[in-house]
This record gives C-alpha cells, structure tokens and sequence, in this order.
C-alpha cells in the first residue's frame, strides 16, 4: 500500500496555469482524506495559490497537503498556516548569466514566435523559467506550438554547452526550467523521503513530462514508482482507483 501520492501540477491536476476544476477538487479532498499528498511543479508558490490552493476551503486535511514549487528548490508544509522549509535560491550572478545563455539560445534558433503574451524570462528565485510564447499565452495556442517538444529540445541542447553548471529540464506546454545542478524533482522527492519519513517504495508520482529530458523524469529515474498522464481527466480516473482500494 502507498503512503504518498504525488502530483505534478501542470498538465496533470490542471490546464496550464488555470486552476483545477471542480471535480478535481472533490477528488483531491477525498484523497487526503485518507492519505498523504504531494504537488511539485516547476510553477512558483504565487501559482500553488492560484491553481490549488484557491479551490479549497481553508485547512481542508492541509496537515496531509506538501507542496513544492519551481521543481521541489522551494519546500512548504502547513502548520495553522503554509511555511516554508527550504529554498534554493540563485545568486544574482548566476541569475544574469543564466538570462544571457537564454537569451543566446533563443537568437540561435528561429522559434518562429509572431507574438507573445507577457514576459518570457520569468525570475522564480530558485528557478529562472523561459516560456516561449511569454507566461500569459492562450492555452490552446501554447498547445499547438511545441507538443512535441522539438524547438524546446533544440534550445536545451545549447544550454547544455553554455551552462553545463545547472540542471535544465523541459516542462508545461511552451517552458524550460532552470535550476541549481542537481537540484530538480528527484532532490524534492529525497526532502520529502527524509522530512515525512515514508520510503521511496511508499510512494507513487503522477506527472505528463516522464521523458527523458521531461521536469519529471527525475522522478522516474529515481526509482519512484511513476504513472504518466496526458491531461488531468487521465489523473482523475488514476485518483479515483487509488480511493476505490485505499
């Protein structure tokens, strides 16, 4: 029997960026009712609150609730109110030529963008994230610009050769996360191995970016039992068979 399930957030328990529905709601409640749970995802706590936190009533089972934004560089648990555990934090220094090496990247290769919607460099403190057609973009126009991840493996492959000194993984529909080296999914996951005391073989990761390259390959990797989804009706039905044998 697992002791964690954890989720990504993106794709996963939501659309891009919007928060979950109703019946995802219902279904998340239900969950922690019975068991504890896990959301990291490469969007910053501003995102948690919008997309997850926003849906819920106020300490709803929150005690079983752990939450690990920009990739799990940043740790909050709940305790008569959210805290925050850790964050790995970038330097200025590091945050600047991080921006450069995106910036080159991106003139390198054509993307053919015409327009984009907000700011495409988005500073998350412990994690420099680029959304190619700018963090405010439709979804359904981010849906059809990259699926198949080739312009965002492309500029990830520069950034291997400019900045080998950081992790960097694709997520979400149009992004590329940056993080410290070695500082992604899998180090989360340890924090939350190490701080709830529950083995990796306890747990259970759901998450649409389990590719190699993927922000949630780390996970798989790691050795944590992983199911892929393509969007959240697939976790639904996933939720919904953990509940029916818990």
């Amino acid at each position: 029997m697992k002791k964690l399930v954890i989720f990504d957030l993106d794709g996963t328990l939501a659309e891009s960026k919007s928060p979950i529905d109703a019946e995802m709601q219902v279904l998340l409640q239900k969950l922690l009712g019975i068991m504890k749970v896990a959301v990291i995802s490469g969007g910053d706590w501003p995102q948690f609150k919008k997309q997850l936190l926003s849906e819920f009533a106020i300490n709803n089972n929150f005690n079983n609730l752990f939450l690990l934004p920009t990739c799990g560089t940043k740790f909050y648990e709940y305790n008569n109110g959210w805290s925050k555990l850790y964050s790995e934090d970038f330097s200025t220094t590091e945050k600047a030529k991080i921006v450069h090496s995106l910036d080159e990247a991106a003139a390198t290769i054509d993307l053919k963008i015409v327009k984009k919607w907000g700011d495409v460099v988005e500073d998350r403190g412990s994690q420099i994230t680029f959304s190619a057609l700018g963090q405010d973009a439709p979804l359904e126009i981010k849906k059809q610009w990259d699926s198949s991840f080739t312009q965002r493996k492309k500029i990830k492959a520069i950034l291997d050769n400019l900045i080998p000194e950081f992790t960097i993984r694709l997520g979400g529909t149009t992004s590329i996360d940056i993080t410290k080296l070695g500082i992604d999914k899998a180090y989360g996951i340890i924090k939350l191995q190490d701080i709830l005391g529950i083995a990796l073989n306890e747990m259970v990761f759901i998450g649409d970016a389990l590719f190699p390259g993927g922000n949630d390959y780390p996970v798989k990797e790691l050795g944590v039992t992983s199911i892929k989804v393509s969007n959240p009706e697939e976790t639904k039905k996933i939720i919904k068979t953990i509940i029916a044998i818990a």
